[in-house]
């Protein structure tokens, strides 16, 4: 390290040229040698001298380019590294393919922490499904015009009777199972992910306000027939709040569907309300 820092002065920005300017300097050296003790000593051979100058220069062409070539696989190693693709090397054991293994390592290293903080950034650990960063980085990704259809709050019935009564092992488990009732209830083109504590988030992609309840209608009424759990000996149900959303920001449409949900739970629960008029999302 020492010498690689001394010798930066040397074309700082190109360690191939700096390999090849020493190179150079330490194969002229018998050279030099030789002409310096055949001027001092006046015994310098004309046909030596040109033989020995004409060695030198071969030996520093085929030093140079052999250099280059050695320095070839780093150049590659490292454009194969930018571009995170994995370079095929025969199993020679040399410091390119441990410089390569090691570098690779670390940089898979790297790439896998910075993938499990983006699944823990946007993934609810619990129920498997987007939470409320990863729902909204969904929609807003989305082109502008496949951003229309509906958006809905659903929060759990009574959920904290579950976990007062129950215990908090069985109220996972009916969020997990909740969860999961959704997702397989619904199109592959709409969004579902767990807003926060007992709440729950679904974009119906395309849908107007009749297909978003009815589709709700359809899980509330499998709830009933096939429950994912019971309270009071009463299958576990849902509240919901709908709004018809038209792309712009969703802060105003998610308002108007917690506005709804608020309606549903005050009318009783167990039920599906409608955004008022005014603040549908067209």
């Amino acid at each position: 390290m020492h010498f690689y820092l001394a010798t930066s002065f040397i074309f700082p920005r190109s360690l191939r040229l700096r390999l090849f300017t020493l190179c150079f300097v330490a194969t002229h050296l018998p050279l030099l040698g030789y002409s310096s003790w055949g001027l001092a000593t006046g015994r310098i051979a004309l046909t030596e001298f040109i033989l020995l100058t004409l060695m030198t220069l071969f030996g520093t062409a085929i030093a140079l380019i052999g250099i280059g070539a050695l320095l070839n696989p780093i150049h590659a190693l490292a454009e194969t590294l930018n571009r995170r693709e994995e370079a095929a090397l025969p199993k020679m054991g040399d410091v390119i393919q441990t410089l390569y293994a090691g570098v690779h390592r670390a940089a898979s290293t790297a790439q896998a922490q910075i993938d499990d903080l983006h699944v823990a950034a946007h993934e609810d650990t619990l129920t498997g499904i987007a939470n409320r960063r990863g729902f909204l980085a969904q929609i807003t990704a989305l082109p502008r015009d496949q951003r229309r259809g509906c958006v809905a709050i659903i929060d759990i019935d009574h959920f904290k009777q579950v976990n007062d009564q129950l215990g908090h092992d069985e109220g996972d488990r009916v969020l997990a199972a909740f969860a999961d009732r959704l997702s397989a209830q619904l199109r592959r083109v709409d969004r579902v992910a767990r807003w926060g504590g007992e709440e729950f988030v679904i974009f119906f992609h395309g849908a107007a306000e009749d297909e978003a309840c009815w589709s709700l209608s359809r899980i509330a009424a499998q709830m009933r027939s096939d429950p994912i759990g019971r309270i009071h000996g009463r299958p576990i149900s849902f509240s919901a709040g709908v709004c018809r959303w038209g792309g712009d920001a969703v802060d105003g449409a998610m308002s108007a569907a917690d506005t709804a949900l608020y309606e549903a739970k005050q009318s009783g629960r167990d039920r599906i309300c409608r955004a008022a008029t005014a603040a549908q999302m067209v």
